[in-house]
């Protein structure tokens, strides 16, 4: 099963992954590379932030993969550090909910917490367009106000932004044209993630 939003493909973990032919794609993060990728926001995070008034909240299904990857590893970076890690959905947020014409099955809204003047680090795999980014800013103003939101992304598609939109992290910046997509393969295990840009759409 492979799910699309604004630009980018990702394979769940937990499903079959997709077969793609040599000649089709290119290698934007590697396996070996993507645990470092990973490592280094991770590392440029605590730099910025000791996480006493910091949450991390990734936008489903695919930014709360990511959210979850960064805070098991900022765990393991600081001992004893407990992180609020949440998940917002933002499909009845999206300025095209009503246009599209094939059936949206919204993810899970977990957030066991408030966000009332606390900054919170905002976690998608791919910036495309920034329209996804901004339903997540509007569904997160459901959880309270918070002090300051920081935009981190592993892959950002920065010529093909349609609204004022930059994230503050960043895994890696793509130049990019708009019929291709960003393939993000997260692996079923430990070391198995990369990151693929296809020349078309797989079927």
């Amino acid at each position: 099963m492979i799910e699309e939003k604004g630009g980018s493909i990702s394979a769940s973990p937990f499903l079959f992954h997709v077969s793609l032919r040599p000649m089709d794609s290119q290698v934007l993060i590697d396996k070996a590379l993507f645990e470092r990728v990973v490592d280094r926001l991770a590392h440029q995070l605590l730099e910025h932030h000791d996480f006493s008034e910091t949450d991390l909240i990734g936008l489903q299904p695919r930014g709360y993969i990511l959210a979850q990857r960064i805070q098991q590893r900022l765990e393991e970076l600081v001992p004893n550090l407990t992180i609020q890690c949440g998940a917002l959905d933002t499909t009845f947020h999206r300025d095209d909910f009503r246009q599209r014409e094939k059936h949206i099955t919204p993810s899970s809204t977990l957030m066991p917490f408030l966000v009332e003047n606390r900054n919170v680090i905002l976690i998608d795999d791919v910036l495309f367009t920034g329209r996804t980014i901004r339903s997540g800013l509007d569904a997160l103003m459901a959880h309270g106000r918070p002090k300051a939101v920081q935009l981190l992304v592993l892959i950002d598609r920065r010529f093909q932004r349609e609204l004022p939109i930059e994230a503050q992290f960043i895994g890696k910046s793509v130049d990019s044209l708009d019929m291709q997509y960003v393939f993000v393969d997260w692996g079923d295990l430990p070391g198995s993630s990369q990151v693929l840009l296809l020349n078309e759409k797989p079927e």
